[in-house]
């Protein structure tokens, strides 16, 4: 089952749960995926599905960080469980040992030596690791695998 079923089924579910949070949160998502197929003009592929995903998780968690910057509990609880929400529909996350691990491959097979091949390493690596793990993360592995 793919994504979107997925969360179509899901959807069924929390409405005959009466599970508001959920139902809002997955009409969230629907909504931003049905705003891409139509700014495509076509079908979004699993790719950029999760791609879509990651935003609405960025989005949510730069949220959560503004509103724990303002003391509002109730909203960071809200988004927080929305995060928690969302973290089901996506890839399992990479641990830190098996993100080094890509860095030092990808390292290698470009080629890199120094902080100026930076873009050609996180070119090769961001489509190997989409959705597995935070791009600012991958940055900080990249710089300290070329310094």
């Amino acid at each position: 089952m793919n994504i979107l079923d997925q969360l179509n089924q899901d959807m069924k579910d929390a409405m005959r749960n009466r599970d508001k949070q959920r139902l809002s949160v997955i009409r969230s998502v629907k909504s931003s995926l049905q705003n891409d197929q139509i700014n495509k003009g076509e079908e979004l592929s699993d790719d950029e599905i999760l791609t879509v995903l990651n935003r609405e998780m960025n989005q949510r968690k730069e949220s959560l960080y503004e509103f724990e910057k303002a003391d509002r509990k109730e909203l960071v609880d809200k988004t927080n469980a929305e995060i928690q929400l969302l973290s089901e529909y996506m890839p399992s996350q990479l641990s830190d040992e098996e993100l080094q691990l890509i860095v030092t491959e990808t390292v290698e097979e470009v080629g890199a030596k120094s902080k100026s091949d930076m873009g050609k390493v996180m070119g090769a690596i961001m489509p190997k690791v989409k959705g597995r793990t935070d791009g600012s993360k991958v940055k900080n592995f990249v710089q300290q695998s070329l310094s």
